[in-house]
């Protein structure tokens, strides 16, 4: 089984500049189409009620809806565009999401310059408390400086698993001695956190350079440290668009990662992600 973990779906394109098929562009049967031409059999919905997409949530819901068997929403629980970022009333808002949407996980985007000093607050820890209590999966896209308060929170709350998006922070574009990947790679010591194997555009050197070899180093690392029970695949589509197809986001790993066994692959590509969605 091949499982997505990292994909979008919009009504509107939020992004600039604008693209001709901004109507079309982002919507979930475009991903589908993708999905069925390269035999992936699920994907998560990582929500994102960004520019145009207020309503993202419930767009995901309904696609949810449409396609039980296909798609697993994570919703947009106050991330960094969102008026509620950081504020009181976070766990009452993670908690009515969760029932509204019946959630396995939700995503929270971290801003660049945050110092990770709220998951400590008492509105912080109400917040990863109700994550415990619900049993879901946090989905968190953070810089390489936030995983030392994620290293403190992971061990506070051991049951949370908390996934990282594309590779965590880790950049191909760092000189030795690698401090932000360091970094990185320190969090393997909590068995809790988890990163995605996606945005191979965004951790090379130069974005459009398929099959992005300079980021091997990267992903050797995490491989290495993390182990493939740790590790996630993911498209990042349709974003990813920007940069290269479906298949190549699939092929940058698969084919290209040769240093990766083909079992270990396969539980990066579905079985690590299935584990978590279903335990």
């Amino acid at each position: 089984m091949i499982i997505d973990s990292h994909t979008h779906a919009w009504q509107r394109w939020p992004y600039q500049p604008p693209v001709p098929d901004g109507e079309s562009r982002g919507n979930v049967e475009q991903l589908l189409h993708e999905m069925d031409l390269h035999n992936v059999d699920k994907a998560v919905l990582i929500c994102a009620r960004i520019d145009k997409n207020p309503d993202n949530n419930d767009y995901a819901a309904d696609c949810v809806k449409r396609y039980p068997d296909r798609l697993i929403q994570f919703a947009d629980v106050d991330c960094s565009w969102t008026d509620t970022y950081h504020t009181d009333g976070a766990a009452d808002r993670l908690k009515t999401a969760a029932e509204t949407y019946n959630l396995k996980g939700y995503t929270h985007y971290l801003r660049g310059d945050d110092d990770g000093s709220w998951f400590f607050s008492d509105e912080g820890q109400r917040f990863f408390q109700t994550t415990a209590d619900l049993e879901l999966i946090a989905s968190i896209a953070m810089g390489s400086h936030h995983h030392v308060p994620l290293r403190k929170l992971a061990a506070q709350f051991p049951t949370v698993p908390f996934v990282c998006h594309h590779m965590a922070g880790a950049r191909a574009d760092e000189i030795p001695p690698y401090p932000q990947l360091e970094e990185v790679l320190a969090s393997a010591k909590e068995p809790n956190i988890y990163v995605k194997m996606s945005g191979f555009a965004y951790v090379s050197k130069v974005s459009w350079e398929y099959p992005y070899t300079d980021t091997h180093r990267v992903v050797r690392a995490l491989y290495e440290h993390f182990g493939a029970s740790r590790l996630c695949w993911g498209s990042d589509y349709p974003v990813v668009r920007n940069f290269m197809t479906y298949q190549h986001s699939i092929e940058a790993f698969r084919t290209h990662c040769t240093f990766i066994s083909d079992d270990d692959k396969a539980e990066i590509m579905g079985g690590t992600l299935n584990r978590l969605l279903n335990t």
